[in-house]
């Protein structure tokens, strides 16, 4: 495998950066949740388009009947993942329903050992529960007890467990598929499914306001274009389980931006497992840049 001419890892910052403002951006929007998640991957496969039909055509040809098929499941999971997690965000705050959704080591290193056969080292296990400890202590001063809000953290959760099985497939057929290729057809396939999903609720997708057109875009160039696709790119050269812990520190970019935008106080609980986040985060990468995988002799 070639050696990537950009570091993957500053990649990977610069994609966690970005879809931090996916959250605030859903909340700003007035539209309903599988019209946003439309938008989003719409505008994007629209405005991957061009450089599709020049560079990556060819390629499509070449696709084994196996990827397509993965291809679609990896889809219909990240369109549902954005289906649940924008509900959520209408249920639950933006910290609890963000750190719901990132606790993705919990599925991602049962997912990469069952699917995989990648183990860990202990230390490598205890950076991932001590950050997704850290996580719950963002959250802990503002998760609401009441039917709403936990309704609204449990379909988060799931939300979760999706984008872990889409990232788990990607890292699969990255390995034979370029990054162009793999997310333009994975984000076709999301808005193709989304659009036959609000058709069937009936949702309203084409009398909206000015401002959630500009959402859209927004949502399509940030946390999607630099930030899924990058994830994408960086899929080929890092674990998903890496991926994903890094990924927990999108709650406090969120509760940041959410701290500005929305007035969300930040508390003294969300400092500290912010803290505890990225010191897991970093030994975890320290430990060793990819996970070990059993080799059977």
């Amino acid at each position: 495998m070639k050696t990537p001419k950009v570091n993957p890892y500053f990649a990977l910052i610069v994609g966690v950066i970005a879809v931090s403002t996916s959250a605030i951006l859903v909340k700003l929007s007035s539209a309903d949740s599988g019209v946003i998640a439309f938008y989003r991957l719409f505008f994007t496969v629209v405005m991957m388009l061009p450089f599709f039909l020049v560079k990556n055509v060819r390629e499509v040809r070449a696709i084994t009947l196996g990827d397509w098929v993965k291809s679609i499941i990896a889809g219909i999971f990240l369109a549902f993942h954005f289906i649940l997690w924008f509900e959520s965000l209408n249920l639950t705050s933006v910290a609890s329903s963000t750190v719901l959704v990132t606790l993705q080591p919990l599925f991602a290193f049962i997912g990469a050992f069952l699917i995989f056969k990648e183990s860990f080292s202990a230390k490598a296990i205890l950076s991932g529960v001590i950050a997704v400890i850290g996580s719950f202590i963002i959250s802990w001063g503002d998760f609401a007890i009441n039917g709403k809000a936990l309704l609204g953290d449990f379909i988060a959760l799931a939300a979760c467990a999706l984008v872990t099985g889409y990232l788990l497939i990607g890292q699969n057929i990255r390995k034979r598929l370029s990054l162009m290729t793999y997310t333009f057809i994975v984000y076709a396939i999301s808005s193709i499914v989304l659009f036959l999903y609000i058709l069937m609720k009936k949702e309203p997708f084409y009398h909206l306001h000015t401002q959630d057109w500009i959402y859209f875009i927004l949502l399509a160039i940030f946390p999607t274009l630099l930030g899924h696709t990058i994830f994408n790119w960086c899929i080929k050269w890092i674990s998903t389980a890496t991926i994903s812990m890094a990924i927990l520190f999108e709650p406090i970019g969120a509760a940041i931006l959410a701290y500005y935008i929305f007035n969300e106080k930040i508390v003294i609980t969300q400092v500290i497992g912010g803290i505890i986040i990225i010191v897991s985060v970093v030994f975890f990468v320290l430990d060793g840049k990819s996970p070990k995988r059993k080799v059977n002799h």
